[in-house]
C-alpha cells in the first residue's frame, strides 16, 4: 500500500486517469456512442446491444478489456493513494471506498465483456453494480478531493510557520 503514496505513483495515475478518460470520448463513436458502463439495468443494456452492429460490439469488447479494465486501476491507485498519504492513522479506512469500486468496476466489466462476447448474459446484475460503482467512485473522488485538500491547508501552513 506504501507504494500508492509515492509522488510518482500518484502523478503517474492522475495521468493515466486523465488519458484515458480522453481516450473514451475519443473512441466513442466506435461503439455507436453510448457505452454499456452509464446504463443500469439489464433490459437496457441489451437493447443497446442488439442495436450495436457486430463491429461496434467487437470494439465495445476490446475497449472494455482494455482500456476500461486500466480506468478503475488509474483512479483507484489515484483515490487510494491521496487518502492513504494524507489522512495520516485514518487513511486506510478511508481508502476502502477507492478499492472497493475497483473490484465493483472490474466485476461490471467482466459481466459487460461477457454480454459483448455473447458469452453469458448477466446483465441483470447491472441493476445494483453500476449504481453501486458510480456512488463508490463519487465517495472515493470526495475523499481523495478532501484528504488533497488538507495536505495543501498543511503545506501552506508549514510555509507560514517556517
Amino acid at each position: 500500500m506504501v507504494l500508492l503514496t509515492r509522488t510518482p505513483v500518484l502523478w503517474g495515475s492522475f495521468i493515466l486517469f486523465l488519458l484515458i478518460g480522453v481516450g473514451f470520448g475519443i473512441f466513442s463513436g466506435v461503439v455507436g456512442g453510448a457505452y454499456l458502463d452509464t446504463l443500469d439495468g439489464g433490459e437496457v443494456s441489451r437493447a443497446l446491444i442488439a442495436s450495436m452492429t457486430p463491429a461496434q460490439r467487437s470494439a465495445h469488447f476490446w475497449l472494455t478489456v482494455l482500456l476500461d479494465t486500466a480506468y478503475p486501476l488509474a483512479y483507484g491507485a489515484l483515490f487510494a493513494g491521496l487518502a492513504l498519504r494524507c489522512l495520516g492513522r485514518y487513511g486506510r479506512l478511508a481508502a476502502l471506498p477507492a478499492l472497493a469500486v475497483v473490484v465493483v468496476d472490474l466485476t461490471e466489466n467482466m459481466v459487460q465483456a461477457l454480454a459483448l462476447s455473447g458469452a453469458v448474459d448477466a446483465l441483470d446484475a447491472k441493476v445494483w453494480l453500476t449504481p453501486l460503482k458510480f456512488g463508490l467512485f463519487f465517495l472515493a473522488a470526495g475523499i481523495a478531493l478532501v484528504a488533497l485538500l488538507i495536505a495543501t491547508v498543511n503545506r501552506v501552513c508549514r510555509g507560514k510557520a517556517g
